[in-house]
């Protein structure tokens, strides 16, 4: 089956104006003005995309695909990832992680999951090792997994600045960010060591140091949660302004400050202020991870869940509230996690790339997507169900 997108504008992430977008199996096919295409003898889905913009579909960087939590005891374990929670969310790539708890979930079971995700339509990928030194592996060390499973693209989340890390020493840290470099180079892969940020003081002082005294270059780490308070977010825009990438942890609601942190908006803003580089930047939802409360002295007060739908939330936000422009936004959610992970297929639209499209109404809503060319969801209905879904 062909499927045509006719006469939508495209945002690839550049505007390209009005085009028909051909879809052939898995990837774009053709990229053409309006009318150009013509094929007969063959079926064709045909999409009239003239009242829509499509977009490249968002990359969700940090998924608790297995669930996430557990730190106020087992029954606040949080439930796993669904397909339909991934594609009402305006996400057809997801890269999978563990957390707190690299004891009762496992790095086969996480590998296993993203296998199954993959074959209900989402592209995945996933971290080695949980938040703790020495981290959890399939074959024995990061490298090897790095160099010998297709879908392990780096390590992480490794927990630091936090009282539930296993308060690694910076040699530790080190030895740790050299294993993924030459892991990626052999794997041919990102190989990028992923930072769980808590509240601790120590902040990014062992980021900082590895790029001052160490020959990682800044492009090997990236840091998550960094919008978690005032001061992690300052220290983690020099870190950009030093050549690093940053993560920013999308909240539910987009206005609000949840637990303490900065919203996403305001984290973006004071990028553009500090004329830290947008394209250093990318957003992630911690999805299906929980968001525990803690007190000055360390006692859980409080949990909710983390919820993908944040994404697009926030994503609709920063465009209606004329935060960024469509094309710059689009590059936080899509383009930049594609091009920092290295997902050469993604995060842009052009001939040859994945087709993995997201098309919106003119507020910005989500109508449609397809991932991998396959059509997910449809008139704002979801078509994509999981193996075991009674809808």
């Amino acid at each position: 089956m062909l499927t045509l997108i006719q006469e939508s504008m495209v945002y690839a992430p550049d505007s390209l104006g009005k085009k028909d977008i051909l879809i052939l199996g898995s990837k774009i096919g053709a990229i053409t003005e309006p009318g150009k295409i013509k094929i007969e003898g063959m079926d064709v889905q045909v999409i009239n995309a003239s009242d829509k913009i499509v977009i490249p579909g968002f990359i969700d960087s940090h998924v608790h695909i297995l669930g996430g939590g557990g730190e106020g005891g087992p029954a606040t374990r949080a439930p796993e990832i669904t397909v339909e929670d991934i594609v009402s969310s305006g996400v057809t790539t997801v890269i999978g992680c563990l957390g707190t708890d690299g004891t009762t979930r496992h790095m086969e079971s996480l590998l296993a999951k993203a296998r199954g995700l993959e074959a209900e339509g989402i592209a995945t990928y996933i971290f080695s090792g949980s938040y703790h030194i020495p981290p959890v592996t399939i074959t024995g060390s990061i490298l090897s997994d790095l160099v010998l499973i297709d879908k392990v693209i780096g390590a992480g989340e490794i927990a630091i600045s936090d009282h539930r890390s296993s308060q690694p020493n910076f040699k530790d840290v080190a030895r740790l960010a050299a294993e993924c470099r030459v892991g990626g180079m052999l794997g041919g892969k990102a190989g990028v060591l992923h930072f769980h940020l808590g509240d601790g003081p120590r902040k990014l002082e062992m980021l900082f140091r590895l790029i001052k005294e160490t020959e990682i270059p800044p492009t090997q780490v990236i840091p998550t949660h960094v919008n978690r308070n005032s001061e992690l977010l300052e220290e983690a825009i020099e870190f950009v302004l030093r050549g690093g990438t940053i993560d920013l942890t999308a909240g539910n609601d987009p206005e609000a400050h949840e637990n303490g942190g900065i919203s996403i908006a305001e984290a973006v803003q004071l990028s553009l202020e500090k004329k830290a580089p947008l394209t250093q930047i990318t957003v992630s939802s911690d999805s299906n991870g929980s968001m525990p409360v803690f007190d000055k002295k360390g006692n859980l007060t409080g949990l909710t869940i983390a919820s993908q739908k944040s994404l697009h939330k926030n994503f609709h936000y920063l465009i209606r509230k004329k935060i960024l422009s469509l094309q710059d936004a689009i590059r936080l959610f899509s383009t930049n996690p594609a091009t920092f992970y290295k997902l050469n297929h993604k995060g842009e639209i052009r001939v040859g790339k994945d087709a993995d499209l997201v098309l919106l109404d003119k507020d910005y809503n989500l109508t449609d997507s397809f991932a991998m060319g396959r059509m997910m969801m449809s008139d704002r209905k979801l078509i994509a169900k999981g193996t075991f879904s009674s809808g």
